[in-house]
């Protein structure tokens, strides 16, 4: 019993925040001595479950075999889903969340609004993430050189009169979405709608993007910021939180 809290121990020692760990420093994060701390890391290695680097170790995928079972019934949409339907109901308007692939953002799950009957999007829809709410906020959780990175193969294109027109215009929106904790996007992508998202959490990274699509001509920028953003951001949260990670 007490070599799998050992192991245990080690394991956890590596987190989000310090996913990279030499023998000391997991010696007394798991309250080991360097030695056995290095006996535990070696078998680990040899095991499959860690890789050493240098002087450094870090898990490896392998380490999700452990939890496979139980987050094969816990995926995000499926998590996302109630409340989405319960902030459609709220404010009567589409709510979607989507997460970021490569230049696109792609649709996971999304709920209609109830005064609709059909939506022309659906789970597996892509657009480009630059053009859209929720693209902006998860570029926002990118940390900065991958940001950069993204940015510099970004291909602007007029999908209307009020499209970002240059790359500078657009890395002010994206920086503006980090700062605020949300953005609105309004008229660029199709004219007449308005798109605000607002980042999903879980622990200090953003896995997802929660949005809601609006007509122009049904509210204004300035009710959405004191309507719709604090009940998207509140259903956000719950979303991180039933997903396994509170931001810290």
């Amino acid at each position: 019993m007490k070599s799998v809290e050992k192991t245990s121990a080690v394991l956890l020692a590596f987190t989000s925040s310090e996913p990279r760990l030499t023998i000391t420093q997991v010696a007394a994060k798991a309250e080991l001595s360097r030695a056995a701390a290095r006996r535990f890391l070696l078998t680990l290695t040899d095991l499959g479950y860690l890789r050493a680097e240098g002087t450094f170790f870090e898990l490896t995928p392998r380490t999700l075999d452990i939890g496979a079972s139980f987050m094969a019934n816990l995926t995000l949409p499926r998590i996302a889903e109630p409340h989405l339907k319960s902030l459609a109901a709220q404010l009567d308007e589409t709510t979607s969340l989507c997460i970021l692939d490569r230049s696109d953002v792609v649709y996971v799950a999304r709920v209609a609004a109830p005064r609709l009957p059909s939506v022309s999007i659906n789970v597996g829809t892509r657009f480009p993430a630059w053009a859209t709410s929720m693209g902006r906020v998860l570029l926002a959780g990118l940390d900065p050189a991958e940001r950069e990175a993204h940015l510099a193969t970004v291909q602007l294109q007029a999908f209307t009169d009020h499209t970002v027109s240059s790359v500078d215009q657009l890395r002010e929106a994206v920086e503006q979405a980090g700062s605020a904790g949300w953005t609105i996007v309004s008229g660029e992508l199709e004219e007449g709608l308005r798109g605000v998202a607002v980042p999903v959490w879980r622990d200090n990274r953003v896995v997802a993007a929660l949005n809601v699509s609006v007509q122009r001509h049904r509210i204004s920028p300035a009710d959405i910021e004191r309507e719709v953003v604090p009940l998207l951001q509140s259903a956000a949260a719950r979303i991180g939180d039933d997903f396994g990670g509170r931001r810290v």
